[in-house]
């Protein structure tokens, strides 16, 4: 379904002054490599109104359900059916947030191989991913907040490698989506002249591996159907 990976290498005062959340600047150590499962931040709208910065599981949970399950993928939602579907319907419609990120990874298939590439913004500053996030409680007290991520359709650019791509937030609709204002018309694709695609080292696809190398260059040549 995709996105499985992605990084968020800047610092936290950068976070801060890009989606303007209250409360202290957390320590945010650089994630090169953040996978399914894995806790990351994401921002959400209070009731009061204001933004929050809150870390999450990364693998949405349902309330009702008994907790985690691996067996089932739900670190992405498809922006064509989320409104209808039983796990997400509810968060869709209550529980939105931005997730903060500066790049993602993609495998492309060709001769029977995978080859990772990082994707990101061309200037590489960072933006948001479209998700919702959901506060599940145990019978014991325990609880989970965990989050997924919206796909959609991958734009001409995301298409050479896969054919969805995560649902990236202009900066000027912040607000409507994390005030749920406005839902179908924000999930389509990001404008594929506003971003850059390279391949990666295979080194990525160890989730255990989360340090620069994940987003260095490989040394190969990179095709020109992706660069063009």
């Amino acid at each position: 379904m995709m996105c499985g990976r992605y990084s968020l290498v800047a610092p936290a005062e950068a976070v801060r002054a890009l989606f303007k959340f209250e409360g202290a600047t957390p320590n945010l150590a650089p994630r090169y490599n953040i996978a399914p499962t894995q806790a990351a931040p994401v921002i959400i709208q209070r009731k009061d109104g204001e933004r929050e910065l809150v870390v999450m599981r990364w693998g949405f949970v349902p309330a009702w359900s008994k907790g985690p399950d691996n067996r089932y993928s739900m670190f992405n939602a498809r922006a064509e059916t989320v409104h209808e579907k039983q796990a997400y319907r509810v968060a869709f419609e209550k529980r939105r947030c931005l997730v903060p990120v500066d790049g993602f990874y993609e495998w492309r298939e060709s001769s029977g191989t995978k080859m990772p590439y990082r994707i990101s913004l061309i200037d590489e500053s960072l933006f948001a991913f479209a998700g919702l996030w959901e506060h599940w409680e145990g019978s014991d007290g325990s609880f989970i907040e965990s989050f997924t991520i919206i796909t959609t359709r991958a734009n001409s650019l995301i298409s050479r490698i896969h054919d969805r791509m995560p649902v990236i937030m202009p900066l000027e609709v912040h607000a409507e989506w994390l005030g749920c204002c406005s839902a179908a018309e924000l999930l389509i694709p990001y404008s594929p002249e506003k971003m850059k695609a390279y391949p990666v080292d295979a080194y990525v696809n160890d989730a255990r591996h989360d340090d620069p190398m994940c987003i260095s260059p490989a040394g190969e040549s990179v095709p020109d159907e992706i660069m063009n």
